[in-house]
């Protein structure tokens, strides 16, 4: 039999590992916070009774528990646990459980033989205040505590996952159960993993969390980051860069790293169904050793404290940074790759306050605008944070091209329902605050038969076509205004003239001013559009004129990688621009093969360099059976993976060959829903 060199895998008796004298266990800095909850208790609790009274040849195998030897700045005997902190944490808490229910008993009643057994699960043979196992740091206390009885009055665990699961172990085994459940935690099995020095604990702990439930882009992240330093290595990171980026970022940590990889990678990151994000920090940080980990972590910190503004604009300096980042945040998140950049340059000195505004309100012209004329903003911005690291005026054309026309918003605005109603009429009427203000509808969503629009006709006697017109105005610009709740409240179901009296009392000038039209009917409101859209078109002004508008194309490097060859890939794209050029290519494989062959022939050496780096898909030889292309006699270009692989070898050869910024495709119909 062949044996392992770097991992030594033993199957052990669970209850007699963690009783032996010379097991103590160390949960390291980087592990993830305790998450079981009840439910996961309960089910534990159920297997062991269930061992208990099966069979004395039955035992119930609890998976592997991985862990490493100490390093050297940490006491010899101790093991650091790389993964199985979560079913070791809770057997200790059981087992707490049942050693205070012991205890509780009177001395005449009391097992002490079956209070020492527990006892030795729980604390270290040479220091009886200790436990075996020793938690993370940041919450060591609040589980020592629990497991050792130390609670005073004072102590608030409440919030404690620790004391709740051990409350519930407490409330469900009675004290003529705890032979029982012992008698269950005896017959528990596990693999132990023991780790070499040269053995690769962070590949090992991802396999061994394929199953169950899976970590999180961010757990994986310090996981990475922090594996494979020295305890003391792993305080100072985790002391001075972690746990400010998890204070600035709070719940919204994924999200940060995310936003992150984005911002400096210039790709978008997928999120769904894979673990993208943490992929993506591996292939931005293949490798981390500690100087360089400081660096990295030092500029994490940073962008965090900028992230932190961003999710509080009432942090920023500066009181109209925090009014404009207040109205970013008005369309959520999708942006915060580029505002985050923006803001972190500002905060260092590196572009002044006037720049960061006018960027501010580029984006909120570009997300603004493609609302109003019904066109999405997503993989936008990662094509603006690549345009951003040229230069800010790479940036405010890259903006200006996707930012729908005055003419298409024009269009727009006179038919279509207003997004972002408060938004959008706040800002035009150069409101202070919103607080205290209501969306009014002149012409009500839901006129009473008694409504009128001008107090002589009423709206039973409207037309089915008038009728009509109206109802397809209600939410457009011109039929909306901002109104004071008070005179809201009067206002509504009124007939246009009441209104006219309540309208004349606002303090909002573009409401005031509809007091004095006459009557209210379609074109009055299609006059009042017109009049809002010459502001509106002034509020959210283009960044700059272009002689192209790309709207409908997709850069190269933005393109979707489907895994495999879904239902309609033979149609994905009507046709593709490479670098000025019109190519009638419709799917990934023919894109494939033309981009490969003419970069053969224009960029050869980055091809080569590319392909070398890669292991492929250019080879000397056509050494299997496949789908091949001859780029000469000597050189053979391999056809046979997935769609996915394709279109990442297209996209990394056209940035080797720095040609990325002048590819586009079109996606078609088909290609858009796939």
């Amino acid at each position: 039999m062949v044996s392992a060199t770097n991992i030594d895998a033993t199957a052990v008796n669970t209850v007699a590992w963690l009783s032996a004298a010379e097991t103590t266990i160390v949960v390291p800095v980087y592990q993830r916070q305790y998450r079981w909850d009840i439910g996961g208790c309960e089910q534990l609790l159920g297997d062991i009774r269930s061992v208990a009274d099966s069979d004395a040849r039955h035992t119930h195998f609890i998976g592997s528990i991985l862990s490493t030897d100490a390093d050297d700045d940490t006491d010899d005997d101790e093991l650091i646990l790389i993964d199985g902190q979560q079913r070791i944490t809770t057997l200790m808490l059981l087992v707490a459980a049942l050693h205070h229910a012991v205890l509780a008993q009177p001395a005449g009643v009391r097992d002490d033989t079956l209070a020492g057994q527990l006892a030795k699960v729980l604390v270290r043979a040479t220091d009886p205040r200790q436990t075996k196992l020793r938690p993370h740091r940041a919450w060591a206390q609040v589980f020592e505590s629990v497991v050792l009885d130390r609670r005073t009055e004072g102590d608030d665990l409440r919030d404690s996952r620790f004391y709740d699961n051990y409350a519930f172990f407490r409330s469900q085994v009675r004290a003529d159960e705890v032979a029982r459940i012992w008698r269950g935690l005896q017959k528990l099995e596990h693999v132990a993993i023991t780790l070499g020095a040269d053995a690769n604990a962070q590949q090992i702990f991802e396999s061994l969390n394929s199953t169950g439930e899976p970590l999180r882009d961010h757990e994986l992240i310090h996981n990475y980051v922090l594996m494979g330093l020295s305890h003391a290595e792993q305080s100072e990171i985790e002391d001075v860069y972690w746990a400010p980026i998890e204070q600035n970022t709070s719940e919204q940590i994924a999200g940060f790293w995310r936003h992150y990889l984005v911002m400096t990678t210039g790709r978008e990151v997928t999120v769904a169904g894979e673990r993208g994000v943490y992929d993506a920090f591996r292939q931005r940080f293949p490798r981390l050793d500690l100087a360089t980990l400081r660096t990295h972590a030092a500029e994490w910190r940073q962008y965090s404290a900028a992230y932190r503004v961003l999710l509080e604009p009432t942090r920023a300096p500066d009181a109209e940074i925090a009014r404009q980042l207040s109205y970013v945040n008005t369309f959520g998140r999708g942006m915060y790759p580029l505002v985050m950049r923006a803001y972190h340059d500002y905060s260092l000195g590196m572009i002044d306050t006037s720049i960061l505004i006018e960027t501010l309100e580029h984006v909120q012209a570009l997300v603004l605008r493609r609302a109003v004329v019904g066109v999405n903003t997503d993989r936008l911005v990662a094509r603006l944070c690549r345009a951003r690291q040229e230069s800010q005026e790479s940036l405010a054309r890259a903006i200006a091209r996707i930012t729908p026309s005055d003419e298409r918003v024009r269009v727009a605005l006179k038919y279509s329902d207003l997004p972002h109603t408060a938004y959008v009429l706040g800002r035009i009427a150069n409101v202070g605050t919103l607080a205290g203000l209501e969306v009014e509808h002149v012409f009500p969503l839901a006129p009473a038969d008694a409504w009128s629009g001008d107090g002589i006709r009423e709206w039973a006697e409207y037309t089915d076509d008038e009728q009509n017109s109206h109802r397809a105005l209600a939410a457009t610009l011109g039929n909306l205004a901002l109104l004071e709740q008070s005179l809201a409240d009067r206002a509504a179901d009124e007939s246009f003239p009441e209104k006219r009296a309540l309208y004349a009392q606002s303090s909002v000038g573009t409401t005031s001013s509809i007091a004095d039209t006459a009557a209210w009917a379609t074109a009055a409101i299609a006059e009042r559009t017109a009049r809002l859209t010459d502001v509106f078109l002034r509020v959210w002004a283009r960044a700059a004129t272009v002689g192209i508008d790309d709207d409908g194309l997709t850069p190269i490097l933005d393109a979707v990688r489907r895994r495999g060859w879904p239902r309609g890939w033979e149609r994905e794209f009507e046709y593709v621009e490479y670098r000025g050029e019109h190519w009638e290519v419709y799917d990934v494989k023919h894109l494939f093969n033309r981009v490969f062959k003419r970069l053969w022939a224009d960029a050869r050496e980055d091809v080569s360099s590319f392909s070398t780096r890669r292991g492929g898909p250019i080879y000397e030889a056509q050494a299997w059976n496949g789908h091949w292309d001859a780029l000469d006699e000597t050189h053979f270009l391999y056809m046979g993976w997935d769609s996915k692989y394709m279109l990442t070898a297209v996209q990394g050869v056209l940035e080797e060959a720095d040609f990325a910024a002048e590819v586009f495709v079109k996606y078609s119909y088909i290609g858009a829903v796939m």
